[in-house]
Order: structure tokens, then C-alpha cells, then sequence
């Protein structure tokens, strides 16, 4: 199989997490304790990953100025538009209670729910698919990092949507588009960036590095934190080590 299609496989192998966390939030009544542990955990994962494997591999192919403004710019980008979403009814789109609106609540907050979820899945997506630039497969390190972060996301997500009043099939539907976006995102990754110089490819893998990390601060580690009180740290803690080890593995 050509590498673009193994782009596009990776991506969506990642993305599909979102599905499994939706449906454990399914059929499973989880306490928002719990899903705020998985939470702390998933973002753990996500902090090592970005930090040793992503910008690791951004400062060895351009050094500090591309890296430093494509982190900044990743994280800048994230947060106006975060900002903006947030005014609609996306603030609360990653907590498992009753904070996310209604559509009645607030008109077009679905929307904005959905635009939000596929902000905060593209840039990890396109990630896997510049990790083949570099000549030796998919970073696997990479995929199940945000295969991993990605399950407590759609199960944090898809339990406040169901308390808001949104349907199954808005859930599903949400999640197998994003799953489906995914994929193509990590195939646009691989072909938007093959062939371009090393320091261009170093502030694309930052800017998405950057765009993690705000989410993070900004969506998942305040839901991890708010329920799962003084245990958060050494769960978020548990998440970062698996992560590192991966990566160590992997190299």
C-alpha cells in the first residue's frame, strides 16, 4: 500500500477512539469521578507524547526559531478560535455534566459543539501523517497516544451531550464524522507536507503540538481536575509515564 493510504488508515484508527469512548459512555453508567480520572490519564499521555515525540522531532528538523513559532502559532490559532466557539456554546463541550447548553438553551451550541470537536482532533491528526515524512513507517507513538487520549475525550464529551438533551444519533453521528475527518486530515498532513523543507515541516508539527497543548490546558485538564480532585495529579502523572516509555520503546 502506498504511504498516503497508511496516512489516511492511521488517522482514522486514531480518530475511531472517539466512537469507543462514546459507546462505553453508552452502555456503561460511569460516575463523573471516573470519567475524570480517564480524563487526567488521557491528558497525561497527551503532554509526554507532544513534548517528547512532537517537538523532539520538530527541533531536529528545524531547531529552535521554526519550532518555537509554530508552537506559538499552533497555540495562538487554537485559542482565538477556542475564544470564539466558546462564545456559541462549545465552552463546556469536553465535561461530562450538566454544563454544555442545550439547543434550546442557546441556538446553534450543536454546532458550535461540532466545529469544536473537530478543532481539537485535526491537529493531532495531521501529525501522523507528517510522521511518515520521515522515512521509517508511522510514529505508533503518536497513534496510540492520541488513541488513548481520545477515548476519555469521546466519553467525557458524549456524557454532557446526553445530559444536555442531544440525541444518540447526534453523538454517533458527531463522532464517525470527526472519526471520518480524522483520516483525511493525517492523509492532508502527509501530502500537504511531503516535499517541503525540513524547517517547514518542523513549524507544521509544532503548530499542532501547540494547538494540543492549549486544548489541553484549556478543555480536558479542567474537567480531569474539577471531579477528580487530589488524585488527578498522579493519574495525569500514570498517563505522562506510559507515554514516555512508548516513546523511549519506540525510538
Amino acid at each position: 500500500m502506498p504511504e498516503w493510504f497508511w496516512a489516511g488508515f492511521w488517522g482514522f484508527v486514531a480518530g475511531s477512539a472517539l466512537l469507543v469512548g462514546a459507546g462505553v459512555g453508552d452502555l456503561v453508567a460511569l460516575g463523573k469521578r471516573s470519567i475524570a480520572s480517564v480524563m487526567a490519564f488521557g491528558s497525561g499521555v497527551l503532554i509526554s507524547a507532544l513534548s517528547f515525540d512532537l517537538m523532539a522531532d520538530a527541533y531536529r528538523r528545524g531547531g529552535f526559531d521554526s519550532t518555537s513559532a509554530g508552537f506559538l502559532g499552533g497555540a495562538v490559532i487554537y485559542s482565538l478560535a477556542n475564544w470564539f466557539l466558546s462564545r456559541h456554546g462549545a465552552k463546556h463541550r469536553k465535561r461530562s455534566g450538566e454544563q454544555q447548553p442545550s439547543e434550546k438553551d442557546q441556538p446553534g451550541s450543536g454546532l458550535a459543539i461540532a466545529v469544536g470537536a473537530l478543532l481539537d482532533g485535526i491537529p493531532e491528526s495531521m501529525v501522523i501523517g507528517i510522521s511518515l515524512l520521515a522515512g521509517h513507517g508511522v510514529s505508533f507513538v503518536a497513534v496510540i497516544a492520541i488513541f488513548i487520549s481520545n477515548i476519555p475525550e469521546g466519553l467525557s464529551s458524549s456524557a454532557g451531550m446526553k445530559k444536555a438533551g442531544r440525541s444518540r444519533t447526534y453523538v454517533f453521528g458527531l463522532w464517525g464524522a470527526i472519526t471520518v475527518i480524522s483520516g483525511l486530515a493525517a492523509l492532508l498532513g502527509y501530502v500537504g507536507c511531503r516535499g517541503t523543507s525540513g524547517d517547514f515541516i518542523a513549524a507544521i508539527t509544532a503548530l499542532a503540538a501547540g494547538a494540543m497543548l492549549a486544548m489541553l490546558a484549556d478543555t480536558m485538564i479542567p474537567e480531569a481536575f474539577d471531579e477528580a480532585q487530589n488524585w488527578a495529579g498522579l493519574i495525569t502523572v500514570a498517563g505522562f509515564l506510559l507515554a514516555f516509555i512508548l516513546t523511549k520503546l519506540g525510538g
